[in-house]
């Protein structure tokens, strides 16, 4: 564990990031400032790059074909900007929701006012492909579709690639949420099928929260002008400011997050790219739960819908267990865990993302074993 940092953010974003991360937002800019403009625009390419020719996977489709927008706040705020943007007025959304993540884009389409149609699975189950297809057979109305790729609720990986074969054999746009997972899995544009795809630069990319990302078929992109439903969130506008003003955002630009992004992103060269990243993941992930496992823990989900990303854990079965005491124990031994999200059951989770390496995950298996021992829970190891 870094030993500049207070404790381990063992969550799905914000994420524990590196010294010199940190570092680059040191330095201020002006949002007119033209050499801070130029690494905006060295950031965009940056980012297209990532889902085409950099992204890990064969099939990468052509730069041109791409552009990148840049949008200020949380990532809901760039989930928010697409749909109330790339949707025209006589649009319909179909939305996959398998999770709390999914349920907010079909919120944000309800309150942009959007027709909907909500096609919702239980958290534990990934989409039914045949009766998505049916969905979409049967009401032509469906301009979008839209889900999340991987459900931080409970860790699901969602089966964007092959919901976006459908999508496009139907004749739909498809919009993809990667918030968690772009840059932490090899995936491209043309591999998902995707018209947009979504992130945010405190994710996989390893950065600071401050501005999400949307990667959007330049052809499509250029239609949406003045379909927009808000003036701060029209992604059209933004667009074109950035392309007309060499990088400049319309309104203030987050310019210490950007620099930190930037870094992020030569950091990620130095690893190996995406799918070195993807490696450490993996091993990171692979590492807890067979970990937690050997000390009587269990997984939510079953191994094959698991991401790498975030894993949901389920509580010990005693009564001596509460995740509040867990999580204030936890903390104060460097470790921050997530609380849970599922409906029916009664689970922490934890992160493998971040500057976070098996080693570091390796003690923390140990430390959660010598803290429920201290809180009186039983474990097989323990004499349970």
């Amino acid at each position: 564990m870094d030993p500049d940092i207070p404790y381990l953010l063992l969550t799905p974003g914000p994420l524990s990031t590196t010294r010199t991360v940190r570092q680059a937002m040191l330095h201020d800019y002006s949002t007119w400032d033209v050499d801070y403009n130029a690494q905006v625009n060295e950031l965009r390419q940056r980012l297209i790059r990532l889902a085409t020719i950099e992204s890990g996977v064969e099939e990468t489709g052509h730069l041109e074909d791409y552009t990148a927008v840049l949008m200020q706040g949380s990532g809901t705020f760039a989930v928010e900007a697409t749909i109330g943007s790339a949707v025209p007025p006589t649009g319909k959304v179909l939305v996959i929701s398998n999770g709390k993540y999914g349920a907010r884009l079909a919120e944000i389409v309800r309150r942009l006012q959007i027709p909907l149609v909500e096609y919702i699975q239980p958290e534990v189950s990934p989409p039914d492909l045949t009766e998505l297809r049916a969905k979409l057979e049967a009401d032509p109305e469906i301009t979008h579709v839209t889900m999340v790729h991987c459900e931080t609720t409970t860790g699901m990986l969602n089966p964007a690639a092959e919901v976006g074969r459908i999508v496009k054999e139907t004749g739909r746009v498809y919009i993809v949420d990667a918030m968690s997972s772009f840059a932490g899995y090899p995936m491209s544009m043309e591999t998902l099928s995707a018209d947009y795809l979504i992130s945010s630069a405190n994710k996989c990319i390893e950065g600071v929260p401050g501005f999400g990302f949307i990667i959007a078929r330049r052809d499509l992109l250029e239609r949406t002008k003045g379909w927009a439903r808000s003036l701060s969130f029209d992604l059209y506008d933004q667009w074109q400011e950035m392309e007309k003003n060499h990088g400049k955002f319309r309104y203030t630009s987050p310019t210490h997050v950007v620099l930190a992004c930037l870094q992020a992103l030569h950091e990620l060269t130095q690893e190996g790219g995406i799918v070195a990243r993807h490696a450490r993941y993996t091993e990171n992930q692979r590492t807890l739960v067979e970990g937690l496992r050997k000390i009587g823990l269990q997984t939510l989900l079953p191994d094959e819908y698991q991401s790498v990303i975030i894993t949901s854990v389920l509580y010990p079965d005693s009564e001596n267990f509460s995740f509040p005491n867990f999580y204030d124990r936890m903390k104060s031994k460097r470790f921050v865990l997530y609380p849970g999200k599922v409906s029916d059951a009664d689970t922490f989770r934890v992160g493998n993302i971040g500057h976070v390496y098996p080693d570091d995950i390796r003690l923390l298996v140990k430390t959660i074993r010598e803290t429920l021992v201290e809180m009186g829970v039983d474990l097989p190891e323990t004499g349970a």
